[in-house]
């Protein structure tokens, strides 16, 4: 999506891909599902398990707000750039990388 200047659909799905990468981490360690798309709340359960992963709160609070500019437009922010985006995807690979060490990104 980046490649085709559509930042809110990057947005989006970058918010969509640490929501599974944080239930999967959250599932590992016992955690019960359940539904929410909030990267915030979901990262304050994570802590619990790797209090390191606290550093990434500011992350989660930007990105999950991707997620309502594409379902709510009227609620989202409306100046979200590409370069937001990339910035926040390579933030989001360390996120990743503390969560997952072995993952190839």
């Amino acid at each position: 999506m980046l490649k085709d200047k559509d930042a809110e659909a990057a947005g989006f799905f970058l918010q969509q891909s640490l929501e599974k990468y944080l239930k999967a981490f959250l599932l590992q360690h016992g955690w019960r599902l359940r539904k929410t798309h909030e990267l915030d709340a979901l990262l304050d359960d994570a802590v619990k398990y790797n209090p390191d992963l606290k550093n990434f709160y500011d992350l989660c609070e930007r990105v999950s707000g991707y997620y309502f500019a594409d379902r709510y437009p009227p609620l989202g922010a409306t100046e979200l750039t590409c370069e937001d985006i990339e910035i926040d995807t390579q933030e989001s690979k360390g996120f990743i990388k503390k969560m997952f060490p072995d993952e190839e990104l």
